[in-house]
């Protein structure tokens, strides 16, 4: 795109954005065209257009086609509002169809919230809007208890404070898939024009209706009604203290609220409490990263925690550390994490009579394996769905509608774990009212949950998990990580680690097949997705995926090492090999990695 047509796009966007600050900022820049640095910054914001994805939009907030704005959002929800029209004909005509909007304490969320609600409106679409900021999860649940066609919540979850976000929900509860999202881009891209509707206005007429306690009440008390053991709850809460930090988001009011009702005491992070997209006290408000829960931890050595905690702004992923026998706080994975939660709700399910019939626990492709072990050992079957929670929530109502299967347990290795049914998307909350319980039941029996976990490997082996991302941004950036996963589908990978490669997924090709014999292909049965897997000897798992929402690939690296004789000498053993083998395969994606260009 050249220079004259760059500047051409930014003289439209002026003339359509409403919003005055994002018109400033490209005005400044426009005037200051001839200046090389500004005239890159407006090419950045120009190049392109924010593309309403599978999942809705996400991206960097300011002025322009190829950023998060009021303009962009009023036009992802003008062609979400005609695609809804269209999908339940009988509401449209008689008047009855509904939304509901949600927003985290990122900055803009009100402008961008506001215009959301008004357009709905304008559309003739009631917009149930929260007063004030709520968790994703939330906005899962209100969608059906409001009955509810769809839905929006504006976040960016645990991305820097540059960025915020548009997600696209169903009537189900769920974030919207095949075929919905793609009908919904169709009409996103097809919009002309957006109706737009005062807000004095559409809560005048009844359009926009603002919502708060009557759904906070009920969400928090679907909640508690998940967990398995009230009175053991009741006995021993006061025992257990909790040091807990929302990271600037939306997590407090509900995960005080419930886990103060259950008896346990719990300590926030004072200077982390409040919402504040600037997010200060961090880099990136991500509990999978250690660095967000530095002050947490520090809180948590100060009051002789048992357990810090951590939810990301719009609290659907959840962070744990536990003080080990020295009482130094280690990180717990999310794959780690989800075992444990996945082990303590089957055991608490068969062990109370709770199990369902055919009991499934669903994962992600790039989830540990580990998962399949403890589901295994439950007589539980797993199914494996795509990355992106919207695919497990999509498992779970094809069982509820086929009725052969029943979900018992979901999870991602991203932090992401649904107990509950009434929500259609990773919950924090209940997975913090479910670790509560958890560290209570196994303290009862003598146990903290990094010796749970210890028992675990020693009976299932031991499995580590390793995360390398790197970023790409900037106009070359979509470019250079094409260029790395069709190298890596082209050359293919004979050895990682000094372990052969004995199974390649090309989930984009939609095959499977042995390295050997790769004329012998199985087809796989999901969506296409440029995710590529390789399975190496030994069971060890290497995944790598361009991120859906940030500039960056991603590779995860899951190993397993049996552990000789189930005792604390082959554990120890089986961690210095794991812990080997991991390195090596970094090592080498890395090299990859670097070599890009």
């Amino acid at each position: 795109m050249d220079k004259k047509e760059i500047l051409t796009r930014a003289k439209e966007y002026i003339a359509e954005e409403k919003d005055e600050s994002f018109r400033k900022e490209v005005e400044d820049l426009l005037n200051k065209a001839d200046d090389e640095a500004s005239y890159k910054e407006l090419e950045d914001r120009f190049y392109q257009s924010l593309e309403f994805g599978t999942g809705g939009l996400r991206g960097v907030m300011g002025g322009g086609t190829n950023r998060m704005n009021t303009l962009n959002i009023s036009k992802a929800t003008q062609g979400l509002a005609s695609y809804i029209i269209k999908a339940f004909p009988n509401e449209a005509k008689a008047g009855t169809l509904k939304a509901c909007i949600a927003y985290d304490s990122r900055r803009n969320h009100d402008k961008f919230s506001d215009i959301t609600a008004r357009v709905f409106a304008a559309n003739g679409i009631t917009a149930y809007l929260f007063t004030g900021i709520r968790p994703t999860p939330e906005l899962s649940f209100a969608i059906r208890e409001l009955g509810c066609q769809t839905g929006v919540v504006v976040t960016a979850s645990h991305n820097p404070p540059k960025y915020n976000g548009y997600k696209a929900y169903w009537a189900d509860g769920s974030q919207v898939v095949e075929p919905h999202d793609k009908g919904i881009i169709d009409e996103v891209n097809a919009v002309k024009e957006v109706k737009l509707v005062s807000r004095e206005e559409a809560i005048k007429s009844g359009k926009i209706i603002l919502i708060d306690k009557e759904i906070d009440d009920k969400f928090q008390t679907m909640i508690k009604n998940q967990l398995f053991r009230p009175d053991l709850i009741k006995e021993k809460a006061s025992s257990v203290k909790v040091v807990y930090t929302p990271l600037h988001g939306t997590g407090a009011m509900h995960v005080e609220k419930v886990l103060g009702d259950l008896g346990l005491k719990v300590i926030t992070v004072p200077e982390q409490r409040e919402g504040d997209g600037n997010f200060p006290t961090v880099e990136k408000p991500n509990p999978e990263e250690a660095p967000a829960l530095k002050m947490a931890v520090a809180l948590a050595e100060k009051e002789k925690a048992d357990v810090v905690m951590a939810t990301d702004p719009d609290a659907d992923r959840f962070g744990t550390a536990f003080p080990d026998k020295n009482g130094k706080y280690v990180l717990v994975s999310g794959n780690q994490m989800g075992a444990l939660l996945a082990d303590y709700v089957l055991l608490s399910k068969k062990e109370l009579g709770r199990m369902p019939k055919n009991p499934v626990l669903v994962r992600s492709i790039v989830t540990s394996p580990l998962c399949d072990a403890v589901a295994k050992s439950y007589g539980v079957s797993v199914h494996e769905v795509l990355t992106g929670f919207k695919w497990i929530a999509f498992d779970e109502a094809q069982m509820e509608q086929g009725g052969k299967e029943n979900y018992a347990f979901g999870l991602e290795e991203s932090y992401g774990y649904l107990v509950e049914t009434e929500v259609r998307d990773k919950d924090g909350v209940s997975a913090a009212a479910m670790c509560a319980e958890m560290t209570l039941y196994w303290a009862s029996k003598g146990k903290s949950l990094l010796e749970r976990l210890n028992d675990m490997y020693k009976s299932l082996g031991y499995f580590e998990d390793r995360a390398i991302s790197k970023y790409f941004e900037g106009i070359s950036g979509p470019g250079i990580m094409k260029g790395i996963m069709t190298k890596l589908r082209e050359d293919g990978l004979k050895t990682l680690g000094g372990k052969r490669v004995v199974k390649i997924r090309d989930i984009q090709q939609q095959v499977e097949f042995d390295p050997a014999n790769p004329a012998q292909k199985k087809s796989l049965p999901w969506p296409k997705s440029n995710v590529l897997q390789f399975f190496l000897e030994g069971g060890t798992v290497v995944s790598a995926r361009p991120s859906g929402t940030e500039p960056k690939i991603k590779f995860y690296v899951n190993s397993v090492v049996p552990v000789a004789g189930g005792n604390d000498a082959g554990l120890e053993a089986a961690r210095k090999e794991a812990g080997s083998l991991c390195d090596k395969i970094v090592e080498e994606i890395n090299a990859v990695l670097n070599a890009a260009k």
